[in-house]
C-alpha cells in the first residue's frame, strides 16, 4: 500500500510539470503571432503608445484600444505628414467666404478716384479693369494689404483702400477751367492741377496768388485762393477730399489748418496772428508737394 501511494503521488507531482511547460510555450507562441502581426501590417494610431494587455481567465489577449485619428512614427521613418497652413488671401478669397461677404455686402459707398479693378489683394493680381471717379459701388467691408473689397456685377473685385467715400465727391475735378484765370509759368505742376480743379469746381472765384517773394509761395509750391465765408469753407473740403490726387501736404483756413501728416485729427485751430488776412479769413492758403 505505500508503494501504490509513493506512485500516485509521484504521477501527481508529473503532471503539473506538463502544465507548467505548456504554458509558457503556449504565451510565446501566443505572443509571436501578436507580435508578428503587428510588425507584418502598416502601424496604427497608438503604435507608438505604450499598452497594458491583460490575458482573461480563457488566456485570449484583448487587443489594444485606438485612437481614432493621431499622426505616428512608423519604423522605417517619419510618418507625419506636414500641411502648410492656408495664408490670409487664401482664406478670405476663398470661394464660400467669398460669397458669404458678398451675400451681407449692403453698403454703398463713392469713388474718389479712378481705381484700378484686382481679383485679389495680393501683389500677384490680376488687373481686369477700371473703375471711374464718382461711382457708387457695394462694398463688403472686408480689406487686407491695402486694398477693399467691392461688388461689380456680382463679383468681388479689390481697390485700393482711401479712396471710397460715403460722400458724393464734388464735381469739377478734371474738368476744364472757363472763367479765363491761369497760374503763371514756373509755379509747381501740383499748383496748376489745383488751380485747374478749383478753377473748373468753382468758376465764380478768379483770383490766385502764387508767386511771392517768402517761403513756400517763393518756391512755387503754395496758392492762395481768394474767398471767404461758407464758399471758403466749401473749396478747402474740395481740396481737402483730393489732397491725393492734387499732391497737396497742407490747407489754411479760416485760422484752422489741415495737414496730411495728421490728418486724422481733422481741421486744427492756429493761434491768432492779428489781422483777417494774416489768420485766412479772406482765402484758403494751399501748399504742395
Amino acid at each position: 500500500m505505500a508503494e501504490h501511494r509513493h506512485k500516485r503521488e509521484t504521477n501527481a507531482r508529473r503532471k503539473p510539470r506538463a502544465v507548467l511547460v505548456a504554458g509558457p510555450v503556449a504565451l510565446l507562441a501566443t505572443a509571436s503571432v501578436v507580435s508578428l502581426g503587428v510588425l507584418g501590417a502598416d502601424p496604427v494610431p497608438g503604435d507608438l503608445l505604450a499598452q497594458d494587455v491583460a490575458a482573461s481567465a480563457g488566456g485570449q489577449i484583448d487587443p489594444p484600444a485606438v485612437p481614432e485619428r493621431q499622426v505616428v512614427l512608423s519604423r522605417a521613418g517619419s510618418r507625419i505628414e506636414r500641411v502648410e497652413k492656408p495664408t490670409q488671401v487664401e482664406l478670405l478669397t476663398a470661394p464660400a467666404a467669398t460669397r458669404a461677404a458678398i451675400g451681407k455686402a449692403e453698403t454703398r459707398l463713392w469713388t474718389t478716384a479712378a481705381l484700378n479693378l484686382w481679383t485679389t489683394p495680393a501683389e500677384s493680381a490680376t488687373k481686369v479693369g477700371v473703375l471711374d471717379e464718382g461711382e457708387k459701388v457695394l462694398v463688403t467691408g472686408r480689406s487686407l494689404l491695402g486694398r477693399e473689397e467691392i461688388v461689380l456685377d456680382g463679383v468681388a473685385r479689390w481697390v485700393t483702400a482711401g479712396y471710397l467715400s460715403d460722400e458724393e465727391p464734388v464735381a469739377g475735378l478734371g474738368a476744364d477751367c472757363t472763367n479765363g484765370t491761369s497760374v503763371p509759368s514756373g509755379v509747381s505742376p501740383n499748383i496748376v492741377k489745383v488751380h485747374q480743379a478749383v478753377c473748373a469746381a468753382f468758376p465764380t472765384i478768379t483770383t490766385y496768388g502764387t508767386f511771392r517773394s517768402d517761403g513756400e509761395h517763393g518756391q512755387g509750391i503754395a496758392v492762395d485762393i481768394m474767398v471767404s465765408g461758407a464758399l471758403g469753407w466749401e473749396v478747402a473740403e474740395f481740396i481737402r477730399a483730393h489732397y491725393a490726387e492734387l499732391g497737396v501736404s497742407y490747407l489754411i483756413y479760416s485760422q484752422k489748418i489741415w495737414s496730411v501728416e495728421r490728418s486724422g485729427e481733422g481741421w486744427r485751430g492756429m493761434s491768432d496772428r492779428g489781422s483777417a488776412t494774416a489768420n485766412h479769413y479772406d482765402h484758403v492758403h494751399v501748399t504742395t508737394y
